[in-house]
């Protein structure tokens, strides 16, 4: 049985087919083994980067910043609160004083106290004639009056968004907004100025007319 030895320490002269494969099968298994280490490093360095803009978006805000956020939320809903609704005592003296000037000047309260079911048409007509001119005589004497509305009643009007509910009243069929379009029914009447006469000290306005007595 033959011995062969090897002697590690030996170098090839000369490379064949062989060595050549295997030259660069090696080279090719280098260049795949840097190419993976290379996209392992650069997708490991992209993650940490992605990681910490996560972790900066989505980190919780302090408590106090929490709270003023909130605070600013509510000052923007939050509706401003109405004014109080401050209602006018009226005193009963100039409606008194009224009344008695109607009385004086058309015996008003006795005609709206009279039973007039046994009266006839006639002589309801002539009664409502002379409270009408009292009445008139009373009104012009004391007040001034002018319309609301200058249009001739009938006439069509446009009332704008901005008309003034308390000069204006609506009937009908109220739908949606203004403006609306609709027939001047009745001009209305405003008071421009009063003249009533001065009252003296104590004098009481409750008795609108006082006993007659004849002697």
């Amino acid at each position: 049985m033959n011995n062969y030895a090897i002697d590690l320490s030996l170098k090839p002269t000369t490379f064949d087919l062989w060595h050549v494969y295997l030259a660069g099968a090696v080279a090719v298994l280098a260049l795949i083994l840097i190419t993976v280490l290379l996209s392992m490093v650069i997708s490991q360095m992209r993650y940490k980067k992605r990681s910490a803009i996560t972790q900066t978006a989505t980190a919780p805000e302090p408590a106090v910043k929490i709270v003023e956020k909130i605070v600013e939320v509510e000052k923007v809903v939050q509706a401003p609160a109405p004014e109080p609704v401050v209602l006018k005592e009226a005193t009963p003296d100039a409606a008194l004083q009224l009344l008695g000037l109607l009385q004086k000047e058309a015996r008003f309260i006795d005609f709206i106290k009279e039973d007039i079911a046994a009266f006839s048409d006639s002589d309801i007509g002539v009664a409502a004639r002379v409270v009408h001119e009292g009445c008139n005589k009373a009104i012009n004497e004391h007040f001034t009056l002018a319309a609301v509305r200058n249009e001739q009643e009938g006439s069509k009007i446009i009332l704008p968004e901005s008309f003034d509910a308390a000069t204006v009243r609506l009937t009908g069929n109220i739908v949606g907004n203004a403006p609306f379009t609709g027939t001047l029914v009745h001009k209305g009447w405003q008071v421009t100025d009063i003249k009533l006469p001065k009252l003296t000290l104590g004098h009481n306005t409750a008795i609108v007319a006082p006993a007659e007595v004849e002697l």
